[in-house]
């Protein structure tokens, strides 16, 4: 395909912007993919497969024209181009059509369609069976494998000429408990930006157990107390808050659009002076990690808030135009079915100098969450919601009572005024992140964090 783009993106992107317009893309993709589940006892499904298709976009001021297709000949291009010209009327520029073409690899050790079938399937076969041993009170188990090699080829009317590959795997499993009528769930994932190596470092069957052991242990948890207290994150609980409440608000479309709390804020101290929040596309083999975003652009280390001072936000080709600002390697897309817009890579607050032993130590009470689940943000204002999947109350300095259907009820830019300590550690989570109907592979993390209070949501009668 580097070979028909090379002869054939003049042409095609002169037709893109036959009537005009700032800036000419075409967005090629080739993915390959392998899952396995397992589920009852039994394998599931077994699905691989390969989607091609290209997109055809082009930026006119404050318009963006996208058009796709899965019939990627010279002609199925011509005529996606025509699609976009159509919509077109603007001022025609000078383009740049003198392609030399780059190419990037994400490093892989084992490519994983060197791996066959079966080893794939005695993985999640194992998992399973780990996570019915630990307790008979595990009654379902769901383990995915997962596999994926994207080729990308982005090509613009600015002399963008850039293949990329990247390979991703994940392994998830959900465990379920049950005992008297109460049900309790135990997740956990493991993925990143590699090959089958991934299995070097980490063991199916233990990751197996720590789920179902998370989901039996909420069994026996007490409900949740409701009210205002201390809660000290782990920094096994994973970014999640700062994903969510902080990175989605920081992300340049809403800024663009006035849809963000931190509109017109920046160069202001939005937080303590002792976060530093970072979304950093270059961390080896990280899940968000990417040689290069869905526009072509470098992948790259972004500082988003500054000891304390917010700095920065995370753009796209067309917020950066808009907003007289730089991109920032955050132009991201689900597939060639859609336009990049403004997203997250790997974002996290930077480690601090506290012993997390003594955060824990330095509260008399309050909610010790050692893992977060999902939740809910409005931009707009910052307000969250996060359900705890697991959790401890806080008595003298220990996590003593595990407690379940514990929510962290909240606002983004008033917790990061209310941080009181920040741990030497940093633990990773990963995730597939949505946003305008569209998912992308990220990570998240924090250190461990006292806040000053938060608002626990419980079910304690």
């Amino acid at each position: 395909m580097i070979d028909f783009l090379q002869q054939h993106a003049e042409a095609i992107l002169s037709r893109a912007l036959a009537n005009g317009g700032d800036l000419g893309e075409i967005y090629y993709e080739e993915k390959t993919t392998t899952m396995a589940g397992f589920e009852d006892n039994k394998t599931e499904r077994i699905t691989q497969g390969t989607d091609i298709g290209a997109g055809i976009r082009v930026l006119a001021g404050d318009r963006t024209l996208y058009a796709h297709s899965n019939d990627v000949s010279l002609d199925g291009l011509l005529k996606a181009a025509e699609t976009v010209a159509d919509g077109i009327s603007a001022e025609k520029r000078a383009y740049d059509f003198g392609f030399t073409p780059e190419r990037h690899q994400m490093p892989v050790k084992i490519a994983p369609n060197t791996v066959d079938t079966p080893r794939k399937l005695e993985l999640v076969r194992a998992a399973n069976g780990a996570a019915r041993a630990v307790d008979p009170r595990i009654r379902q188990v769901a383990v995915t494998y997962a596999d994926a090699l994207r080729r990308v080829i982005i090509v613009n009317s600015e002399g963008r000429f850039v293949e990329d590959l990247r390979p991703q795997v994940v392994f998830m499993v959900q465990a379920v408990a049950a005992d008297n009528g109460l049900i309790q769930t135990g997740y956990e994932p493991a993925g990143g930006a590699m090959g089958f190596e991934l299995f070097d470092e980490v063991n199916p069957e233990t990751l197996a157990a720590e789920a179902a052991r998370r989901a039996v242990l909420m069994l026996e948890a007490d409900p949740a107390p409701t009210g205002r207290m201390t809660v000290v994150l782990s920094s096994e609980a994973g970014g999640t808050m700062i994903h969510e409440a902080v990175g989605h608000g920081l992300e340049a479309d809403h800024i663009d659009k006035g849809l963000s709390k931190y509109c017109g804020r920046l160069g202001e101290a939005i937080a303590v002076p002792g976060v530093t929040v970072v979304d950093d596309a270059t961390l080896p083999r990280k899940r968000g990690t990417v040689s290069v975003d869905d526009e072509g652009e470098a992948g790259r280390r972004t500082v988003l808030i500054d000891q304390g001072v917010l700095v920065g936000f995370m753009n796209d080709a067309r917020t950066a135009r808009r907003m007289d600002m730089a991109p920032t390697g955050n132009g991201r897309r689900q597939s060639y079915q859609h336009k990049p817009i403004p997203r997250m890579t790997n974002t996290f607050v930077e480690p601090g100098t506290d012993d997390p032993a003594e955060i824990l130590a330095s509260a008399e009470s309050g909610l010790f969450v050692r893992k977060m689940g999902g939740g809910q943000v409005n931009p707009l204002n910052g307000d969250y919601v996060f359900d705890v999947s697991e959790g401890y109350l806080i008595r003298n300095g220990k996590a003593e009572t595990p407690v379940r259907g514990a929510n962290l009820i909240g606002n983004g830019p008033d917790t990061l005024q209310a941080v009181e300590m920040i741990g030497n550690d940093l633990g990773f989570a990963i995730g597939t992140c949505g946003k305008a109907g569209q998912g992308v592979p990220v990570s998240d993390a924090q250190p461990t964090m006292r806040i000053r209070e938060l608002t626990i949501g419980g079910t304690a009668g």
